[in-house]
């Protein structure tokens, strides 16, 4: 099959694709600015405008008073000040809004703005809420078997706790909006979102008018990684305010500094578990409680804590669990979508319990991983009872411990450490289970529309957004598939709510599941249409030989009988007779996963169409003296199922894995007891360069594995990559472990920053002396 391309591929590197920041709107664009608070908590005493105001080139400045709806937003739950009133709670919550000619302007308009502040104690880490009782929801539990009977049962009992930090999701376009407004209450806003349809709904309510007056769009985003999915909506309401108000297109860009300061990023994690096992390690119950930075609003702090619930057991066959998770309110920006969603904290834990299992035990925890992978026919019941179907653990494990030659080089690196003194090299094999749809199961459905022009050349619209992720390139080749056709003649128009109403954002990795069924129902549509006018067209001039609908093909630009294959007509000439039968060549489509439930009071149900699994080996290298990680080699095998695009799917694990790595090794977000984020530019937080990525790095899709009832038999590839990064930060642990002769276990939580891991190798060398 001819290789397919990312359809903007070209356009990136030629500077050609057209960004929020590229629109050519008109000579009234006038610029936002954000006055925001400086304080995680304080009162707000008093503040004067009149100064800013009276600056040449304001056009207006927005306070709480100025708002012409409600002062309230949020994605789930509305407990958001869309500007803050008589409180701020955390630094980088907006106070005002400055419409001005210029940048520049603003920011002078920002300096003559006086507030008199009374600073208030903050809550800043989720061990001070834990101590203060700042609990921003109830906590949620998950059950299975009986776990009080399985403690007494259990040979072995240990227990521990594992921590991981903040992500800055570091999309290269920061979050952007421009708002022109149009006759009437109509507003068109682009946005660089990845939820056009929360965008608008929270748009509407903000401005005071009708869904049906606000038109979001979206081409593509510069990235996005979680980052947009709700937290691009306040910047869509600011940029509307100030164009309502001032009836002039207003575009809002925030500066790198300010988007790392105003925004959330990956909710930090506190697991603190137990877990009983017997003798070949093999787990007879797990007890985990998880503790979760939720940030100063619930933004989507609860599906996120929903989906750590669903993946704390990973890949294991766990029948005694207790699973609960807390959400803690601080005072720092709500902490929102990051890929993977809370499925990397909430399996960090398990994964941690097995790698102390393997320590107690004097067992490689390679061998405790595998025993205890879900089984094939039994052993195969998640906690929340959906059964585990389809499992290809072992055959992947199988191809890649052969592949990767893992036990002849875990040999080797023995051999190395034992020779060498201040040199250290780790090994280690993580596996990924990661369920896919959304976990509320209302949200998983999709529209399309697809239009067929007399030329044969067809537009499709969807209700998912580009971030880079190769979506529309996807989309592109099933409406090309199905309707038989070269690629060159289908284009994916920009995503718009105008067009397809009522969508889901584009995240949970089901872009292409969801989307791509939709857009196969609108095809199926257009060709029976076609198929009947064509059928009544081959019959037209033979009587004796009848061409029937179910035996009509679409294939290679042309339209034919597969019993008589003479019977043949070019698809374009097709869409001519088509249209001159006065037959519709427009058609929308939907789509709803089928067969999903849950029911959240009882933690049971069956929220997963299917699970994507992956394992990866990964070996470093360790300098004991500086701590410093040299990432040796990586190996991967995947399930993409039967993947619609092998380019886009292996960059996406790659892409995934390295963005794990930085969670798991070099990222750290850093705030002071005041609340202020330290690092909030590039030159203070770092994100995997060129040399974080591993030397040998060999990432190959699972061969021969169609996965049913899915377009195209593929499998969504977006977010379980990310997860495989564990092999990194587990390959670290086996080295500092080394240090020691593996006779102790480190003490290494996420990220495995330098520091850490010399504080870890420190530890280890004091218990030895």
């Amino acid at each position: 099959m001819k290789k397919v391309y990312h359809e903007s591929g070209v356009f990136h590197v030629s500077g050609e694709a057209i960004y929020i920041d590229d629109l050519l709107i008109n000579s009234q664009l006038l610029i936002c600015k954000v006055v925001c608070s400086t304080y995680a908590h304080a009162k707000i005493k008093s503040f004067d405008l009149s100064q800013a105001k009276e600056l040449q080139g304001i056009h207006a400045i927005l306070s709480y008073h100025d708002l012409p709806a409600k002062n309230i937003t949020g994605p789930i739950v509305q407990d958001e000040l869309i500007l803050a009133e008589d409180e701020v709670t955390f630094v980088g919550q907006g106070i005002f809004l400055i419409a001005a000619e210029s940048k520049e302007i603003a920011i002078e308009a920002e300096k003559l703005i006086k507030i008199e502040y009374e600073p208030l104690e903050p809550i800043v880490t989720i061990e001070q809420a834990m101590a203060k009782g700042s609990k921003l929801h109830p906590t949620q539990t998950m059950s299975c078997g009986n776990v009080e009977k399985a403690r007494k049962e259990s040979q072995h009992i240990i227990e521990g706790e594992i921590s991981n930090g903040a992500q800055e999701h570091w999309y290269l376009e920061t979050q952007i909006s421009v708002a022109v407004p149009g006759e009437g209450d109509d507003m068109k806003v682009y946005s660089s979102t990845q939820h056009p349809s929360e965008t608008q709904a929270l748009v509407a309510e903000a401005l005071g008018i009708k869904k049906m007056d606000v038109e979001v769009e979206t081409r593509r985003m510069g990235g996005a990684f979680g980052g947009k999915e709700s937290q691009a909506n306040i910047i869509a309401i600011y940029a509307a305010l100030l164009s309502q108000k001032t009836r002039q297109p207003v575009k809002l860009r925030l500066s790198r500094e300010e988007d790392q300061i105003m925004t959330g990023k990956r909710h930090p994690f506190i697991s603190k578990f137990k877990i009983g096992f017997n003798d070949e390690g093999i787990i007879n119950f797990y007890e985990v409680n998880m503790h979760t930075n939720a940030g100063a609003s619930y933004d989507l702090t609860m599906p996120i804590v929903a989906r750590a619930l669903t993946h704390a057991e990973n890949s294991y066959y766990i029948p005694n669990a207790k699973i609960s998770a807390t959400p803690w309110k601080t005072n720092t920006a709500s902490n929102t979508a990051f890929r993977g969603f809370g499925g990397p904290q909430g399996m960090l834990g398990i994964e941690a319990a097995i790698e102390k299992i393997a320590f107690y035990l004097k067992k490689d925890a390679s061998e405790i991983r595998y025993k205890n992978f879900y089984g094939i026919d039994d052993r195969n019941i998640s906690p929340y009872g959906e059964i585990v179907e389809n499992n290809r653990l072992y055959t992947i494990w199988d191809k890649l411990m052969e592949t990767s030659e893992y036990e002849k080089r875990k040999i080797k690196i023995n051999k190395f450490n034992h020779e060498k003194e201040f040199y250290k090299k780790g090994l280690a094999v993580t596996p990924v289970k990661f369920g896919i749809s959304f976990n509320s199961a209302f949200l998983n459905q999709a529209g399309a529309l697809v239009n067929i022009y007399t030329d044969g050349t067809v537009l499709v619209n969807h209700g998912g957004t580009e971030m880079g992720q190769g979506l529309y390139t996807k989309i592109r080749q099933i409406a090309a598939l199905e309707l038989g056709i070269s690629i060159d003649n289908v284009k994916v128009n920009a995503t718009t709510t105008s067009k397809v109403p009522n969508t889901s954002a584009t995240a949970a990795s089901s872009g292409t599941d969801l989307n791509g069924m939709a857009v196969k129902n609108a095809t199926d549509k257009l060709k029976k249409r076609i198929a009947q006018v064509i059928v009544d067209e081959f019959n037209k001039d033979d009587k004796h030989a009848f061409s029937k609908i179910e035996n009509i093909v679409f294939k290679n630009n042309y339209i034919f009988d597969k019993n008589n294959t003479e019977r043949k007509i070019s698809f374009e000439k097709a869409i001519s007779i088509v249209y001159l039968n006065r037959v519709s060549l427009s058609a929308t489509g939907y789509y709803k996963t089928p067969n999903i439930y849950y029911d959240n009071d009882k933690q049971k149900g069956r929220p997963f169409h299917y699970y994507a699994f992956g394992i990866s080996v990964s070996e470093i290298f360790l300098d004991t003296l500086t701590g410093y990680v040299k990432l040796l080699r990586t190996d991967i095998l995947h399930d993409a199922g039967k993947t619609i695009n092998k380019n886009i799917d292996i960059g996406q694990i790659e892409g995934g894995f390295v963005q794990g790595v930085g969670w798991c090794t070099i990222e750290e977000c850093k705030w002071d007891k005041n609340g202020n984020l330290l690092n909030h530019s590039p030159d203070t937080y770092k994100i995997p360069g060129i040399t974080d990525i591993p030397e040998d790095f060999r990432v190959n899709l699972l061969e021969d594995a169609p996965n049913p009832n899915t377009i195209r038999q593929s499998k969504a590839v977006g977010e379980p990559p990310f997860m495989l990064a564990f092999s990194i930060f587990f390959a670290i642990k086996d080295a500092i472990a080394a240090v020691g002769n593996h006779e102790f276990e480190p003490n290494l939580n996420l990220p495995a920053t330098n520091e850490k891991i010399l504080l870890s190798i420190e530890d280890i060398k004091n218990k030895i002396s």
